[in-house]
């Protein structure tokens, strides 16, 4: 991949990451319930799930959307009505100081499974297959799951810090509930360009 290519792609990965959408609200949402550590199965699962993801939609799943387009249809589906539920859950949860809570970060496989009904996720992946590995090649793809890795780090670390830090101000029973309900009505806004 020419070097012009690469800090276009890394500047993409960058980007993308970093903008709000699903994975984003709710790592910001696990880090304010349950704090960083907690955290960290559901930021690993999206720094590696979602390379997997890429790998995997280069190595044919394009092709099969296009000769299959009801596939892709019942995806978008099945994501939405993922995405309602995990907007219900967070909606739901109780604060972390009561003895019993009911968030529940998700696991390593919940997130890195999580990509595949994610809606911005489905869109990077797309894209960054089609725009930057043109000619499709095994070591493009490669390259693609790396960067975006790499970009995930930050982006991961940064959203559920920024989470973390609004513990300070989620002291009271009615901040935390108003605040779970704006992340769960944020995660369902993210999901409007679907529709």
């Amino acid at each position: 991949m020419p070097w012009e290519q690469l800090t276009a792609l890394a500047l993409f990965a960058f980007v993308s990451t970093f903008t709000p959408g699903p994975n984003n609200i709710m790592l910001m949402t696990s880090g304010a319930n349950v704090g960083f550590n907690k955290s960290i199965p559901h930021m690993l699962g999206i720094t590696i799930g979602f390379p997997a993801m890429v790998i995997l939609v280069g190595f044919g799943l394009i092709a099969i959307f296009d000769q299959y387009p009801m596939i892709h249809h019942g995806l978008k589906v099945i994501s939405l009505i993922y995405l309602a539920y995990l907007a219900w859950q967070i909606a739901r949860s109780q604060p972390p100081k009561e003895k019993n809570t009911h968030y529940k970060p998700l696991s390593f496989w919940q997130a890195a499974c999580f990509q595949w009904v994610n809606p911005k996720g489905w869109s990077m992946a797309l894209t960054a297959v089609s725009v930057y590995n043109p000619s499709n090649s095994g070591l493009g793809l490669v390259i693609i799951a790396l960067v975006y890795a790499l970009a995930n780090v930050p982006s991961v670390s940064f959203w559920t810090l920024a989470g973390q830090k609004l513990q300070q101000l989620l002291t009271s029973r009615l901040r935390v509930r108003s605040f779970n309900y704006s992340m769960a009505l944020l995660l369902i806004a993210s999901t409007l360009p679907m529709l």
